[in-house]
């Protein structure tokens, strides 16, 4: 399975930005799908947004405000999250799905708080 790092959370105000990336140990090439999932405390962890083969795909609640991006020089996927609500903050979490083997990898996830 691939490893992955996920790393650009922290604490922003509401309407402020933040830049999530991904990095894998393998050449995302090798993965059919890339996804941002989400988890709020004491509720279910959701699909924010998902990297697949030629489309982008997201969640009603974050379009037009994120956008899901790959860098295959830097084997990352990226999530630049823009106008954020407090309703936002949530760990963050990344998801590869391998093409071959059909695999999930998660990684550790980044805290992401949006407060005033």
């Amino acid at each position: 399975q691939g490893q992955l790092v996920e790393s650009g959370g922290g604490l922003v105000q509401p309407g402020g930005s933040l830049r999530l990336s991904c990095a894998a140990s393998k050449p995302i090439s090798s993965f059919s799908a890339m996804r941002w999932y989400r988890q709020a405390p004491g509720k279910q962890r959701e699909l924010v947004a998902s990297s697949l083969v030629g489309s982008t795909v997201y969640a009603d609640f974050v379009k037009g405000r994120f956008t899901i991006s790959r860098s295959v020089a830097q084997n990352t996927v990226f999530l630049q999250m823009n106008s954020l609500k407090p309703e936002d903050t949530a760990v963050y979490y990344c998801n590869a799905i391998e093409h071959d083997s059909g695999s999930s990898s998660w990684g550790q996830g980044t805290q992401v708080t949006v407060s005033s």
